[in-house]
């Protein structure tokens, strides 16, 4: 009671003495806006009090999943005003009260603040506890009233301070923090209040879509939708003021803040910027003709005029609305970052006592805010606008060449391997779309210059400007270009050589199997390390001269200072501190244009280079349109007719592939095409296609085609959508194609049936099962010409005849077929039989008719009865022709119901069985979700030298840091702040002594730069080093689990990242720290009270990271997933590498229209991730950039408001210096870091791939075999079970037998029996989980793998080449003589082809030997084993794609050169095992019968003698039965 009463008399005794002024003082505003506070606090309560006594607040239901708008905003923005008043309070308690004042003037001001913390306080608590229950639409009316009365307190409270309090000097600086804040909070709430209401989740359109694919129920949990986010794009549905301040990406982060983004939550692009019909596609195309027309003569057409200089032009033109608005962006932003230096010495000069007209502190602070405010939002659109640019000139890029690359010929496409079109796509496509962010480079950098000279000029005088600013900037400027061009050549080389390695890489992923099978990959990885080594001394080079281009950098603003201010003391031009700040900060400000010159030249002339090269390959030759003359089916009853035709696929060649081509094939006939190895039967399908160029005659087609390759070519993705291939589904027919390739035992046991993802190249399908997939899409299509490349060489003989009979005599039994294949026995029942030799059809005719007269296929039935010779004298096709019938449906449904052809290529289709539980068996890229642990940062740091040079790079650093700040607080303190004030120093101790800070700042950055640059080189290296070691000795499982791609990825961008990028990233942010530390503590020195609001700033910069990183984080690594990597990304690159190993099939089937909107699908599935993830940045920027400039306009107006003398104007005139570049530096701490989170992923991938489970040790030092092991060849099988994962059942069940040592063993069984399964066993590609094999009386367990694999030889049913010569592919590791190498080709039948070839041994062999026929690359494998001369060796179905005379003179040579050796031979063909000493079969993974083949077909029930006769049965019959049936 006491205090009121004092209270209460002292405003008495004010009122009487003073009521002329009281009024107007501050106390009474203060006191009146206590009372106001105080009557609402009451009405507050009393609405409270109404609302629990009517139990309003009881019966609310919550299970409506409802929201309301601006909610949290309101409660944040109460909470704050809180804390905000607080904290004001305290202080004017405890630092500005003096104690001698009148009790009302001395506590109204505290009172006033602690009575609106209370008020504000209750506020937030009635909204969270009160309001938000009870369900009410809109805020309460009191609320609303009150924000109204408190804007208008807080209006007149700002006016009274700018108006009156102001000119007498009475306002403390914390007393216009506090009208400020409480103004700025006052239209933040009215504006809540206004448009604040509560909607259904969902009724806001925005919300509701992207809340479509995983929508927030009110438990808080998410779940999926079906729709995922419709057609909604935020970018078009967005205001005016939206896009202007990127809050039109709001309700994306509100997404990603409540759940994991995935790809379906990401909204759509606006149709503009979208691949296809309405979007900006067509425009490109148009531009690109026009262009194309006006360089080109009238009978210009296709690319003929197509040059770069076009190609450029039609890309600037198609966006040209984009480029006018970004030049205009550039401009303003330019001019706006030259008004702060400009302003600096009028600044100064002002705070010194000089002031040009009334209230120009005011006006030179607004014109700083201003001009901050309009340099945010240029520069933020001016990126947002480019990034679209470049978005849109990528997307048109990839689009144009997608499509050219379905349409390259033949030679075109053997010029230009598959990496290096690949290249062209991403490399070249994303290097000419990056252009855009160096757009106006060229046009603004003489104009920041310019304006750089122009405010030098204004200030220090033309003598200066002309003798030693401009010449010292020039000399920067020309300093660089060599720097420039170095890093230019440098950069090149490093992407030379990694275009090497990463070629040579992913030519060893696909063939990493028979490197495994042959102890080849260490070997291979010397082979990578050494490219790696010849990278790392480009990439040397490159750093180092990275280190000196920002030595120069970080030193041009000191060297152009040191010679402009020496310049002017030579001169006699007098350095005053606001002249020198603003020379400083033009300095600064044009620092980044002397630096991006050079950076912007060399972008161009690598742009320059890249659009030749998709220039160059836009020229490439298309297929020729005119080779095959389509026609309607009911035009003529002629299929296909070829008359003197005349192909080659080299042009330039004198021998043409084909030549004298002359036949005609009727509607609904079935012809068969035969010959050896290399006589042209796959080019003659191809010329029927017109995939072969034309010399000479015409080819015609009337019809639909279908197309089987000879090698599979199976799509990533679902078998079901292999086999649908485009087309509707039609359940009978599906049905009815899967039984007829006998898949649908096959779906069955796979865990997802036909919806099993396929991984790549068909990685979990066998052999036959991608040739069974492959002939079920040919059926499905439902075409009217089938053309079939030898699919039954891949498949057993059982199921070879079942597809035969249900495929080719069944369901297609009224189609046009035409056949290639090995297999005599099917010949009979063909309509035509094409017998080919040297490219030329010899024979032609049925088969009775040319069997007796023609001599080559009598070549070929020969070779095959010679191959049953060993059946002549036996009568088992006739005793068990009964039985035949009988038991092949009892073998098929055995066979079928075993684990299928799936096991049959070993962990091809088991590897990825262990994740049969957690999904698909080729799961989706791992992805880590969440943050980035901060082990990967620790572990990254800390590699290099254990992270000793972290320590002495920060040092160094600061050391800059601190050197910068004292040189350019010398030259404010020590420069006089006009002429008639006595300078501190002389003019010549004020130059030297800067002189020598500018100089040690500048040795403190070369040694920061070269110690980083070694820390990173150092730690790329062991990173690389680590990764490719643990792919290398990874186990077989996880290749053919594991898309190429997803290493080649790792191998290639993300290393490309920690090589370069990583380093700077991680030491860029610390930098930025330390900088940014730096300006706090020089504005804090001249205005200690900036710490006020700085802290809160801060704070909500982090709050504003936080918010924005787990949705950036997250689109970041969907870009990963999409557009991740520069090589073989996927799924784009995927697509377009599958498109071009598949370009024939495509073709073939009339599709290419289906792949190229694929193509445009993904590009924008794509540009979805990286247009908001941009835009996302934009967005964080625009927040920061407001913050900071909140905090430099504090900082402006407590300097005006400081008494005159209070402070240094010189002092001053540095904070604002430092302050100008506060908004962009605060800016790039938190880009940094969020750039850091998101680039470290590259990491954080590179070390999961570090620690990759391995194979058991090459070597085990303790137990190495002898050097002659093994000497006889063995083989002991104890008890072995083998199984693929201990989850899964056995495949071998328990074998137990012996292979005696030089003797042949052939191994036969039906589809899935477990065969390749015991040859991966015996090269240890899977161990076994009991039992043992001994070789020579060693357990093959217990010796090292190199130890084993190197003395074992295997021929792998799939043949590999790889690129290079002759040569190298038959003695890769380079041990063998020219006469060695020679003799074995002889011996594989292969001397006298390579021989016609001009360069013989050095013969170029292209990619995956796409140049030879797959029975050439049989024979070439086959080399190769003769070549290592093992004592034992393996065929694993090593002469299925090679003809039966061919076959027999391989087992011949076979016999001679392993005459001593084991040989185990794993064989679909009969004859293949006929003349083995000993035959094993197997059933289920069991051995059912183990004896010499004499002995097993003497015993007519057993089941080698039913295989063999079923075999005979179909061998020597004219399948007269499979035809009447």
């Amino acid at each position: 009671m006491e205090f009121v009463q004092d209270v209460a008399h002292d405003m008495r005794a004010s009122l009487l003495n003073q009521s002329d002024g009281f009024f107007v003082e501050p106390c009474f505003l203060h006191l009146f806006s206590a009372s106001c506070h105080i009557l609402f606090l009451v009405a507050l309560s009393l609405l409270w009090l109404c609302r629990r006594s009517s139990g309003g607040g009881l019966s609310i239901d919550r299970s409506k999943g409802d929201r309301f708008l601006y909610y949290k905003v309101t409660v944040s923005t109460c909470l704050m005003l809180c804390l905000f008043y607080i904290l004001l309070c305290i202080y004017d308690v405890f630092w500005n009260g003096d104690g001698k004042g009148a009790f009302v003037k001395e506590h109204a001001t505290q009172l006033d603040l602690g009575v609106r913390a209370i008020t504000w306080l209750a506020i937030a608590a009635y909204l969270h506890f009160s309001f938000l229950p009870c369900g009410e639409n809109k805020f309460p009316a009191v609320l609303k009233i009150w924000w109204g009365v408190y804007l208008l307190i807080s209006f007149a409270s700002i006016a009274l301070d700018f108006f009156y309090y102001g000119k007498l000097g009475i306002m403390g600086t914390h007393m216009w923090l506090l009208d400020f804040g409480s103004l700025i909070s006052a239209l933040i709430l009215n504006y809540t209040g206004l448009f604040g209401k509560r909607v259904e989740d969902g009724s806001n359109h925005l919300q509701e879509s992207l809340l479509n694919g995983g929508v927030i129920s009110p438990n808080g949990e998410s779940s999926e939708s079906d729709g995922g986010i419709g057609n909604v794009s935020l970018y078009t549905n967005a205001s005016f003021l939206s896009i202007l301040t990127f809050s039109w990406m709001n309700p994306l982060f509100a997404v990603g803040n409540k759940k994991t983004l995935g790809l379906k939550d990401v909204p759509q692009l606006d149709h503009r910027d979208s691949v296809d019909v309405d979007g900006f596609l067509p425009i490109f195309k148009g531009k690109l003709e026009a262009c194309k027309a006006t360089s080109g003569d009238d009978n210009n057409s296709g690319t003929a005029h197509l040059t770069s200089f076009n190609l450029a032009k039609s890309l600037i033109l198609s966006s040209w609305r984009l480029v006018l608005l970004t030049s205009i962006y550039a401009l303003l932003y330019t001019v706006a970052s030259y008004v702060g230096p400009y302003l600096i010495d009028y600044f100064v000069q002002f705070l010194n006592g000089y002031q040009a007209f009334a209230n120009e502190g005011y006006v030179l602070v607004m014109t700083f805010i201003i001009a901050k405010i309009f340099e945010c939002l240029t520069e933020r659109h001016w990126y947002f606008r480019l990034q679209q640019i470049g978005m849109r000139v990528r997307s048109f890029l990839v689009s144009i060449i997608y499509r050219k690359g379905l349409n390259l010929s033949s030679n075109a496409r053997q010029g230009r391997t598959s990496g290096e079109i690949i290249n062209i796509m991403s490399v070249d496509a994303d290097r000419v779309a990056m252009i855009a962010w160096y757009l106006h480079d060229l046009w603004m950098i003489p104009v920041q210059v310019a304006l750089a000279l122009f405010v030098l000029y204004a200030r220090l005088g033309l003598a200066s400007l002309a003798l030693a600013a401009l010449a010292a900037t020039f000399v920067v400027m020309l300093a660089n270009f060599p720097l420039g061009k170095m890093q230019e050549k440098y950069q090149e080389k490093v992407m030379e050589a990694k275009d090497v390695r990463m070629k040579s890489t992913s030519e060893i992923l696909r063939n990493m199997r028979i490197l495994k099978l042959q102890g080849w990959e260490m070997k291979f990885l010397a082979k990578i390390a050494e490219l790696r080594k010849n990278e790392t001394n480009w990439l040397k080079k490159y750093v180092y001269t990275s280190a000196m281009t920002t030595f120069v950098f970080w030193g041009t603003p000191s060297f152009v200072a040191v010679v402009t201010f020496g310049a002017c003391v030579l001169m006699g031009i007098p350095l005053e501190s606001g002249k020198v700040l603003s020379a400083l900060a033009t300095f600064r400000v044009l620092q980044e244009p002397i630096y991006n010159l050079p950076d912007t030249i060399s972008m161009v002339v690598q742009t320059k280079v890249s659009l030749d090269r998709i220039t160059s390959f836009l020229h490439l030759e298309d297929l020729q349109k005119n080779i095959v003359e389509r026609l309607p089916r009911e035009i003529s009853n002629v299929a296909i007719e070829v008359s003197n035709g005349m192909f080659s696929w080299d042009l330039s060649s004198e021998s043409p592939t084909l030549k004298d081509l002359n036949f005609k094939i009727l509607d609904g006939m079935r012809v068969a095409v035969c010959g050896t190895v290399g006589s042209g039967k796959s080019s003659l399908l191809a010329c029927i296609l017109g995939e072969v160029p034309k010399i000479a005659g015409t080819v015609k087609l009337c019809g639909s085609t279908a197309y089987v390759a000879q090698s599979p070519w199976i799509q990533s993705g679902k078998i079901q959508d292999n086999i649908l291939f485009g087309k509707e589904m039609d359940s009978e027919k599906y049905n009815n194609v899967l039984e007829a390739c006998s898949l649908k035992k096959d779906l069955e046991i796979l865990p997802f049936g036909d919806q099993t993802i396929i991984g790549e190249r068909g990685i979990n399908l066998s052999g036959g099962q991608k040739q069974r997939v492959q002939i079920a899409r040919a059926l499905y299509q439902d075409a009217d010409i089938f053309l079939f490349d030898d699919p039954f060489s891949a498949v057993d003989a059982h199921t070879g005849s079942h597809l035969f009979k249900e495929c080719l005599l069944g369901v297609l039994a009224s189609k046009t077929i035409v056949y290639v294949t090995h297999q005599v026995e099917f010949l009979p029942t063909a309509d035509l039989i094409l017998v080919m030799k040297d490219g030329m059809i010899t024979e032609m005719g049925k088969y009775n008719d040319i069997i007796t007269s023609g001599r080559n296929l009598m070549e070929l039935v020969g070779a095959h009865k010679e191959a049953l010779s060993v059946l002549v004298n036996m009568e088992l096709a006739k005793d068990n022709s009964s039985n035949i019938e009988d038991d092949s449906s009892a073998n098929s449904k055995s066979s079928e119901q075993t684990l299928d052809e799936a096991k049959k290529d070993a962990p091809n289709s088991k590897a990825d069985e262990t994740e049969i539980q957690k999904g698909q068996l080729v799961q989706e890229e791992e992805r880590e979700k969440g943050r980035v642990g901060f082990w990967v940062y620790w572990k990254y740091i800390t590699k290099a030298y254990k992270g000793a040079l972290v320590p002495l790079i920060l040092c160094a650093q600061m050391l800059f840091q601190v050197l910068q700040i004292a040189s350019n607080y010398w030259m404010a303190w020590a420069a006089p702040p006009s002429r008639d004030v006595e300078a501190p120093v002389t003019v010549l101790t004020l130059i030297y002594i800067y002189i020598a800070l500018a100089i040690g700042s500048s040795i403190c950055i070369l040694i920061r730069a070269l110690l980083l640059a070694t820390a990173g080189l150092k730690t790329a290296t062991i990173l690389f080093n680590e990764m490719h070691f643990s792919i290398f000795r990874a186990p077989m499982s996880f290749f053919d689990s594991t898309p190429s791609g997803r290493i080649l990825n790792r191998a290639s961008s993300d290393q490309s990242d920690v090589d370069t990028s990583i380093p700077n990233q991680i030491a860029g942010f610390a930098f930025a720290i330390i900088q940014f530390i730096g300006i706090i503590l020089v504005m804090s020195q001249v205005a200690w009270q900036v710490f006020i609001i700085f802290i809160p700033v801060v704070g909500l910069s982090f709050w504003y990271q936080q918010y924005y990183i787990d949705t950036a984080r997250e689109l970041a690594r969907l870009v990963g997933g999409w557009w991740g990597y520069l090589l073989f990304k996927a799924p784009i690159i995927q697509h377009f590498s599958e498109s071009l190993s598949g370009s024939t099939t495509i073709r073939s089937f009339g599709e290419e229209s289906r792949f190229i909107n694929t193509n445009s699908q993904r590009l924008d599935e794509c540009n979805r991730s990286r247009f908001h993830i941009n835009s996302a940045m934009q967005w964080l920027s625009f927040h920061l950039e407001l913050l900071s400039t909140i905090v430099f306009a504090f900082c402006l107006v407590f300097l005006i408001c400081l008494p005159k003398g209070v402070i240094d104007p010189g002092l001053a005139g540095l904070a604002v210096t430092y302050g100008l570049t506060l908004n962009t530096l605060q800016a790039w701490v938190i880009w940094t870091l969020c750039s850091l989170e998101n680039k470290i992923i590259a990491v954080e991938r590179i070390f999961q791939y570090t620690n990759i489970s391995s194979e058991p040790p090459l070597v085990i030092e303790t137990n190495r075999p002898d050097g002659n092991w093994p000497s006889k060849g063995d083989l002991e099988l104890h008890d072995l079970q083998v199984r693929y994962a201990p989850h899964l059942p056995f495949v071998l069940k328990g074998l137990t037998c012996n292979f005696p040592g030089g003797l042949k063993t052939g191994i036969v069984g039906r589809t899935g029996s477990g065969k390749s399964t015991l040859i991966q066993t015996l090269f240890r590609i899977i161990d076994p989980t009991v039992g043992e094999i001994i070789i020579d009386g060693i357990n093959i367990s217990t010796i090292g793998l190199h130890d084993l694999r190197s003395k074992l030889s295997i021929i792998p049913q799939d043949p590999t080449m790889f690129e290079g010569t002759v040569r190298s592919n038959l003695d890769p590791l380079e041990e063998h003589t020219d006469e060695q190498i020679w003799e074995a080709l002889d011996c594989c039948q292969l001397g006298d082809e390579v021989r016609k070839k001009e360069n013989k041994l050095d013969s170029i062999v292209t990619e995956n030997g796409e140049n030879w026929s797959v029975g050439q690359r049989q024979l070439v494998c086959l080399g190769r084993v003769i070549l290592k001369r093992s004592k034992v060796l393996v065929l694993d179905e090593a002469t299925a794609s090679v003809d039966t005379a061919t076959d027999n003179l391989i087992q011949k040579t076979l016999r001679q050169q392993f005459s001593d050796s084991t040989v185990i031979t794993v064989a679909h063909r009969i004859t293949s095992v006929l003349d083995s000493d000993i035959v094993l079969l197997l059933d289920d993974g069991l051995i059912i019968e183990h004896d010499s083949p004499t002995r097993l077909l003497e015993n007519k029930s057993s089941m080698f003698a039913k295989l063999v006769a079923e075999y005979s049965v179909r061998s020597n019959s004219s399948f007269d039965e499979l035809d009447n049936s």
